[in-house]
């Protein structure tokens, strides 16, 4: 696809590759507040038979998504309202997993769509002065199962654009490239390794609410006994 179609403000049904009842559906979605409680209405994909990587149109077929499928749609969502569909990679430490967020602006100030299976990594109001701002308001409640703060650095906000929708919109096969693309960003430390040394672990307590989910891991049949 040319690249002045993929660069178009608005993004149309024939632009994204999407059937008609796959664009309707992510048309309806014409706020960051309702892109954000789709997400949080759509099950957490818990990548049972191994690892995945869903573009838009295979979250709406399998109706789950983890935090990069659900960033990939609301990235899509974003685009066809006539907003720049703006992905923000964070990473951590090699004990936890990276997170993606889109972000959106009001006025001067960045706010951002999440999806995850945890309450405290959702959404962000559009009250941040700055994307080191935003990207630090997920440090504190960013920890690993020991507890440990893990959250460590945050990418400049990269234009979905750039990529053409084959390869995250109407992918049946798993977006790798995409995601790659993504994590060899340029990015930006949010602590110091000073600091690091510093960083306390989150008490019991705080762990414990920590575990709260939306969405349980569904537990595997037990296995019938030999007879």
């Amino acid at each position: 696809m040319a690249a002045r179609t993929t660069m178009k403000r608005f993004a149309r049904q024939e632009d994204l590759g999407l059937t008609k009842g796959e664009f309707d559906r992510i048309a309806s979605l014409d706020t960051p507040q309702k892109i954000q409680k789709f997400l949080n209405r759509t099950p957490s994909n818990h990548e049972l038979n191994g690892e995945t990587l869903h573009s838009v149109r295979e979250v709406l077929r399998h109706r789950h998504a983890h935090c990069m499928e659900g960033a990939f749609l609301a990235a899509a969502a974003l685009w066809v309202q006539g907003e720049p569909p703006l992905m923000v990679h964070l990473d951590c430490d090699l004990s936890d997993y990276p997170h993606a967020i889109v972000v959106f602006r009001r006025g001067r100030c960045w706010g951002a769509i999440s999806k995850t299976n945890g309450a405290p990594l959702r959404y962000r109001d559009p009250v941040y002065r700055s994307l080191r701002e935003l990207a630090m308001s997920y440090f504190h409640e960013y920890f690993d199962k020991r507890g440990r703060k893990t959250l460590r650095s945050f990418s400049l906000a990269y234009d979905m654009r750039h990529f053409s929708p084959d390869q995250w919109v109407t992918n049946t096969k798993p977006c790798w490239a995409v995601h790659d693309r993504l994590a060899a960003l340029k990015h930006f430390a949010l602590v110091t390794r000073r600091q690091e040394r510093l960083l306390v672990t989150r008490d019991p307590f705080e762990r414990q609410v920590g575990k709260l989910v939306q969405y349980p891991k569904p537990e595997k049949p037990a296995k019938r006994a030999k007879k």
